[in-house]
């Protein structure tokens, strides 16, 4: 079954304890993004003590009513533009209570080789992001079978990645590069 418009929104704003996403690619194509990321190329930068949004006011509420969101995104040196892009956002998300993690395959093996991009809610059921070669969203599909490999691939994920912030820390020059 393909999930979009109300029938997504329920999902994501619906969950009970969890919201957690794996992130495999190393750019989005989201039309509505072109201006925000030109503008980042050219020097623009959020201010991450003032900026606010919908989805960062959600992100409060979500944790004020005990509930988690949080993803892995997995990455390869150097970054992209448009993650270095992400990253100026994940900064503002994170100080908002999403819990984001990145996992770095530069220079070791890739523990989830293979897998696409997927949501897991209340680790019980599975949206598979399918995506074009250009990261342009083609759907979201909600997946029927056993949610089990799923909440493996997550933990694979959370063991193998490290804290946003300490990776950041980590290779600073990674949002320049």
């Amino acid at each position: 079954m393909l999930l979009d418009g109300e029938s997504w929104t329920a999902r994501v704003q619906g969950f009970e304890r969890e919201a957690w996403r794996l992130e495999t690619l190393p750019w989005y194509r989201v039309p509505s993004e072109d201006g925000d990321i030109q503008d980042f190329l050219s020097g623009k930068r959020l201010n991450p003590e003032s900026y606010s949004s919908g989805y960062t006011e959600g992100l409060k509420r979500i944790t004020a009513e005990g509930r988690s969101k949080g993803r892995v995104h997995i990455v390869t040196r150097p970054l992209t533009d448009y993650l270095r892009f992400e990253f100026m956002y994940y900064d503002v998300h994170e100080a908002a209570g999403d819990d984001i993690r990145i996992l770095d395959v530069t220079d070791r093996p890739h523990p989830l080789e293979g897998v696409q991009d997927f949501w897991l809610f209340d680790r019980s059921e599975v949206i598979i992001m399918n995506y074009a070669a250009d990261g342009t969203q083609i759907s979201r599909e909600l997946y029927e079978g056993d949610p089990a490999p799923y909440i493996e691939y997550q933990r694979i994920a959370l063991a193998e990645s490290m804290p946003f912030r300490e990776y950041v820390n980590r290779w600073p020059s990674i949002l320049t590069s």
